[in-house]
């Protein structure tokens, strides 16, 4: 099953690894170490230029990757008991 994060971008949900919410994980120092490093090494990709509400962590044969999308991380786990979002 696929999950919908916004404008046409879907991650398959065996490769989510966790959806995080912005705001309130970009305090940490980890937290913030591991976006720099995504986008460092060019592992993030942007679903939208508006304001980023959550990001979402992705792992697939041993490459990570980092979705930042303008989705809440609540509307995402909405869209996961509803299926996906499709």
């Amino acid at each position: 099953m696929y999950l919908h994060i916004g404008n046409n971008y879907s991650v398959d949900l065996r490769d989510v690894v966790g959806i995080f919410d912005i705001e309130n994980t970009t305090v940490e120092k980890c937290t913030k170490r591991l976006l720099e490093r995504a986008e460092k090494e060019h592992n993030c990709v942007y679903t939208t230029y508006d304001m980023p509400k959550s990001f979402i962590v992705t792992v697939k044969k041993g490459k990570e990757r980092v979705y930042i999308s303008q989705l809440s991380a609540a509307t995402l786990r909405k869209r996961l008991k509803e299926g996906g979002g499709f």
